[in-house]
Parts: structure tokens; C-alpha cells; sequence
């Protein structure tokens, strides 16, 4: 079962910095390449990234690289490609933090085209 409520998942396509800013885990959107077009601020906090640092980077080599591997990227990327992106798994990020064990829930929504990286703290 996810950490993610039904308040957010049924309107992906439609949240709203103000929207994702009042959760109590971590929202990354990103495009199919991993270049993040939304961070909020939980995110923010959790690795120490500013927003305004975070936007426009890629998530995956820029402000997580503990992440560019086979089973986080790997499974972001394959599920992307085939359209069906809904993984939930634990993992422990390390880069720039002493290492931090969380809950990663990774989603494309089809309906808005959108892709989530949800992330919440152990």
C-alpha cells in the first residue's frame, strides 16, 4: 500500500506547488529524462536541495546520483518506456547525507503523461 493519498494520486496532472508543498513526503515530478519540473518542499529538506536548485535539473544525475543505478533509474526508465510505470520499493539514499533509508514510490500517470517520484522518510 502506498504513502501516497488518493487526494494526490487523483489529480497528478493537476498539482499545484501549494498542493504538493502541504504533504508530509517528498514530490518530485519529472520528465521522461529525469529533469525535474516540480521539487517540493519536504523533498527539499530531506536532501538539502534548494527548490529553485532543483528545478531544471535532472534528478537522477544532478541532485541524486545514489539513484542513477538499475534498480531505482532502471526501473524508472523501463516503466516509462512501456507506459506502465507503478513501482514501490525501500531504498537508502547517500549522496551529500549521511545515509537515510526511505520508501520510493515511482508513478506515470497516462492520463497527464506525467512521471512521480514519491519519497518518504523511514
Amino acid at each position: 500500500m502506498s504513502f501516497v493519498g488518493p487526494e494526490i494520486m487523483s489529480k497528478l496532472g493537476n498539482l499545484t506547488r501549494s498542493d504538493v508543498d502541504t504533504v508530509p513526503y517528498g514530490v518530485v515530478k519529472v520528465d521522461t529524462a529525469g529533469k525535474i519540473q516540480l521539487y517540493n518542499r519536504y523533498e527539499s529538506d530531506l536532501a538539502g536541495v534548494a527548490v529553485n536548485s532543483a528545478e531544471g535539473k535532472n534528478f537522477f544525475t544532478d541532485i541524486a546520483p545514489c539513484t542513477n543505478n538499475k534498480l531505482f533509474f532502471g526501473k524508472f526508465k523501463a516503466g516509462v518506456e512501456a507506459g506502465e510505470l507503478n513501482s514501490m520499493f525501500n531504498y537508502t539514499f547517500t549522496y551529500k547525507m549521511k545515509p537515510t533509508n526511505v520508501a520510493i514510490h515511482l508513478v506515470h500517470d497516462k492520463a497527464s503523461k506525467t512521471n512521480w517520484i514519491f519519497v518518504q522518510k523511514k
